[in-house]
């Protein structure tokens, strides 16, 4: 392969390690593309945000749900601007307090500010007032597993399954309020086939509700594969808060957007062995293999099914020497080029990450 096909290759595929599993539709704005994209030959609705703003947090699912369904609309951009790392470009639009919402009219940076409710209902109708167009909000298909009676006890006490469950009722403020954020909670680990979250109608299905001693809405309760007795969800309501309370009690290993984290597929209890094997000389490396081989054979769960590329990759080494890992992982940058779906991707950063290890 010519030296330019393996930049333009490296270039692509670390584009994709970047990208989030979960698809971001809305425009990220900084001051080195803001006057490219806006006041050009479409209109635009500008949300300026701090990351720490909880208004930010609530209105970000409505937000990209408005992005999904403009996507399309080539008259229209839907974007957002990073006030905490952009401050002097917020401040040239007269932003003092987040979100900012600020609709730029076709050929102007003339900008008219959004006063209406933060729903992505609300907010489509003004695009579609100021834009001139006629589009509808796309129907996102859902990923939150919905009780009843007839199926509680086959999801929730599943013994294969970490399961958390939303109770509540259609009327409840509170739970209009969580919907959105559970929705991505959902999202983010729905390629996690250990991980169900799930809700149950509450004010519908009383009993079952009672049974499980929920009094008020939204109860959370989260049931481990080890106690189906359930434990009462405490945590905060904020998506991040969710994902790390998943992701510490399942053994998972996301970020916010869904995208696998560096430690995926990383044994932690492996360690010192890889240490070991990478420190000694090759022809002391068989013995250590042969360490490796016998405590991974003493794993469980997923840990087991990573301990095993552990293993796949270590013989390599052995057999092929110690740039094998550089070698294999610029091959799998290559190949997330062609990998056409989010579960084929994680597949290739869990085996980056364990090459990784071998790597450091």
């Amino acid at each position: 392969m010519a030296r330019s096909q393996i930049w333009i290759c490296l270039a692509i595929t670390l584009a994709l390690f970047a990208a989030p599993a979960i698809a971001d539709d809305v425009v990220e704005l900084s001051p080195d593309n803001f006057d490219k994209e806006v006041g050009q030959d479409r209109g635009a609705l500008v949300e300026f945000f701090a990351p720490w703003c909880g208004h930010c947090k609530k209105l970000a699912p409505e937000y990209e749900k408005l992005g999904s369904s403009f996507k399309k609309a080539k008259s229209v951009l839907i974007g957002k601007v990073d006030c905490d790392q952009h401050k002097d470009l917020c401040s040239k639009y007269g932003v003092s307090g987040y979100p900012t919402i600020q609709w730029f009219p076709k050929g102007s940076l003339e900008a008219k500010k959004y006063e209406g409710q933060r729903t992505a209902e609300a907010l489509a109708e003004f695009v579609n007032t100021e834009a001139g167009t006629n589009v509808k909000l796309a129907a996102t298909p859902s990923s939150v597993v919905v009780l009843t009676p007839e199926t509680f006890d086959q999801v929730v006490l599943d013994e294969t399954k970490d399961v958390l469950v939303e109770f509540y009722a259609p009327w409840c403020g509170h739970c209009k309020h969580l919907a959105p954020v559970y929705e991505k909670v959902a999202s983010v680990f729905k390629l996690d086939e250990h991980v169900v979250i799930a809700n149950l109608d509450a004010d519908q299905h009383k009993d079952l509700a009672e049974k499980y001693g929920v009094s008020g809405y939204p109860t959370l309760k989260f049931f481990p594969k080890g106690n189906k007795a359930g434990e009462d969800y405490e945590g905060g309501r904020d998506l991040d808060d969710f994902v790390k309370f998943i992701n510490e009690k399942t053994g998972t290993s996301r970020d916010s957007k869904g995208q696998l984290t560096s430690e995926a597929g990383v044994v932690e209890t492996l360690d010192a062995l890889v240490k070991e094997f990478v420190a000694a000389a090759n022809d002391e490396r068989k013995e250590i293999l042969t360490k490796i081989e016998d405590e991974v054979s003493k794993l469980t769960g997923s840990a087991a099914k990573f301990g095993k590329v552990y293993v796949k990759v270590a013989k390599s080494i052995v057999t092929k020497g110690t740039d094998y890992t550089k070698t294999k992982i610029e091959r799998l940058r290559c190949m997330l080029e062609k990998a056409i779906s989010a579960a084929k991707a994680d597949e290739f950063i869990i085996k980056k990450n364990i090459l990784s290890v071998f790597s450091s």
